[in-house]
């Protein structure tokens, strides 16, 4: 029986780790509230904002997947590093299309997308008093999964390829303790900027001269336009003494929601990576990495052909907001239009209000550019994931939502006070 003395117990109160609390909010929030809530009362709001591709992919792969499926000895855990097939089409893929030599057995694994591996592999190097080196603007794995590993983040605008070296090697030179990690993203998300094979020679120089290991996010391999090749890190000289590349079979294949990734190079970066999926997973389902391997050997017209979608959808939506005055620079490779907002709004509103008046207005969704951190604020990104139907459908839509947002801000506008004479 209680007595009327003992103390009323607080409260239970969930204390989380530091680690999250260092996480902002997620800035798309808003955005993805009004789109949910908009599709939900049944408005049709072409969705530009987020990069899922919405192209099937090459019929025999799905055939494959099934006939594995249907396997009973696919149903048990697979190797958490992925099965030796698989890999060993990982190096072939490699050494077709780059040039570049991989040991299967110790230079390739498998993750559960990029992102999954990215993420862990920050895990597995980062730790307190540790930095990174990431692009700014930054795609935002880059720099959350080394704020959860506990590092520290360094972001380096990455317009100009050539100031992106130089601001490299001036932080090493004037950072103690030195950066352990540099993040490489081309062709690069949300921007689009693009390299050629030379940039990554000197990344190697300076990895080599101040001592940082490199991983390099490949994510955009496959998908490039205007017979542009994006080049492989691992391709220079040197590159997998330093560090790894993340690929991924999500975009060109439209592979996206199978998690199909994998990192290749540096070997003790591997077998760290190994080590901590070792803990976290029991490796992917082995259905979809038999699949995976008919995907790579037998499909690369496919993932040409897929190319040239994406290159008819860049033309039409590029094309058609440069008829509406907008600064309009094609990208090279990837799936993404990086767009400055036009004057006069980039004056008047700040990018989140911008995207968030064309969802609400417009019915047309894009990524506020303010999402990939400061070096995003008065840009936006929209996908080419719609066809080209839709994609020169969201550009009438923009352009009635601006001409009426137009005419309601000059009528709201105080009418100027005639001047004293």
């Amino acid at each position: 029986m209680s007595s009327g003395s003992e103390p009323t117990p607080s409260p239970f109160k969930v204390q989380v780790a530091e680690r999250v609390t260092r996480l902002p909010p997620y800035l798309f929030g808003r955005i993805n509230g009004m789109l949910y809530n908009k599709r939900r009362a049944g408005e049709d709001v072409i969705d530009l904002g987020m990069g899922n591709p919405s192209d099937p992919p090459a019929g025999l792969v799905i055939e494959k997947l099934a006939e594995a499926a249907h396997d009973v000895a696919n149903h048990g855990y697979s190797k958490n590093i992925g099965i030796a097939n698989l890999r060993r089409e990982v190096a072939s893929k490699y050494f077709r299309k780059y040039g570049v030599r991989l040991d299967p057995e110790s230079e390739v694994i498998v993750c559960l997308g990029s992102k999954e591996g990215f993420s862990h592999m920050c895990l597995a190097l980062m730790g307190p008093g540790d930095t990174a080196i990431v692009p700014a603007p930054y795609f935002p794995i880059h720099v959350y999964a080394i704020a959860l590993a506990s590092g520290n983040v360094i972001a380096l605008e990455v317009a100009n390829s050539e100031k992106f070296l130089s601001n490299i090697a001036y932080t090493c030179e004037h950072l103690y303790p030195r950066p352990k990690l540099l993040v490489l993203n081309y062709p690069h998300n949300p921007s689009s900027v693009v390299v050629e094979q030379a940039f990554f020679d000197e990344v190697v120089k300076l990895a080599k001269k101040y001592g940082f290991m490199v991983l390099s996010d490949f994510a955009y391999a496959d998908v490039a336009f205007d017979g542009y090749q994006p080049p492989s890190f691992l391709a220079s000289k040197g590159a997998a003494e330093v560090g790894v590349e993340f690929t991924t079979m999500s975009k060109g294949y439209n592979m996206a929601g199978w998690r199909v990734g994998y990192c290749c190079g540096n070997a003790d970066m591997v077998r760290a990576l190994g080590t901590i999926k070792g803990y976290y997973d029991y490796g992917m389902f082995q259905a979809i990495q038999i699949a995976a391997i008919v995907a790579l050997r037998h499909t690369d017209t496919a993932v040409e052909e897929q190319s040239h979608i994406y290159q008819g959808r860049r033309n039409a939506l590029c094309d058609g907001l440069s008829r509406l005055g907008w600064n309009i620079t094609p990208p090279k490779a990837g799936m993404f239009v990086w767009a400055a907002i036009p004057e006069p709004w980039r004056s008047r509103m700040s990018t989140m209000d911008f995207g968030m008046m064309l969802l609400d207005k417009g019915n047309v969704a894009v990524s506020p550019g303010s999402g990939f951190g400061p070096a995003g604020e008065g840009f936006l990104r929209m996908s080419l994931v719609e066809n080209e139907a839709r994609l020169r459908q969201a550009v009438r839509q923009i352009k009635h939502c601006l001409r009426d947002a137009e005419a309601n801000y000059s009528s709201s506008s105080p009418t100027p006070r005639p001047a004293a004479v």
